[in-house]
């Protein structure tokens, strides 16, 4: 199957714990649609009790199975990158994905800060070549159940009980 992906820059913002007891936390707030030249935990800036932070860079696949995904996510009204950060003492980005049914998966995992962040205008056009270029529409095709038992027979020696007849 063929696979392709682009590689993005993650960005978080910590802010000032409410008390002395708690940690800094980080969420993630942007993705850069290409990795900057400077190293992974770069420190960009405080703004008063907020500093952003450059995470460093990950990397996006995408799959031509999950092309009906990214169609839901692209029809949103706001397309969305999920990235997941591995809560620590030093964040670290776990996953960073496009697909919104796996990204809202991992945010049930309570040793991951999940965000949906805004998708960047060169990975939404990357999403949708890739999708033009994959798709293939799937026809629902309702089953017809068959019955186990089509002539109703029973093994022999079996009773059956009614519940208005008593045993």
């Amino acid at each position: 199957m063929p696979r392709k992906g682009m590689t993005v820059g993650v960005v978080a913002v910590s802010r000032k714990p409410v008390s002395r007891w708690a940690k800094r936390g980080f969420v993630p707030s942007a993705v850069l649609p290409a990795v900057p030249s400077m190293p992974p935990r770069t420190r960009l800036g405080p703004e008063g009790d907020v500093e952003t932070w450059y995470l460093g860079p990950a990397s996006i696949e995408f799959h031509p199975g999950d092309t009906g995904h990214y169609r839901d996510n692209l029809l949103s009204g706001r397309p969305s990158v999920w990235v997941a950060l591995r809560a620590g003492r030093e964040p670290e980005v776990h996953l960073v994905t496009v697909d919104p049914y796996e990204g809202e998966a991992i945010a049930g995992d309570p040793g991951l800060v999940v965000e949906a962040v805004p998708m960047p205008e060169a990975l939404r056009l990357a999403v949708t070549a890739f999708f033009e270029v994959h798709h293939v529409e799937e026809v629902f095709v309702k089953r017809n159940r068959t019955r186990s038992d089509p002539g109703g027979r029973r093994p022999e020696g079996s009773r059956v009980l009614h519940p208005d007849k008593g045993k």
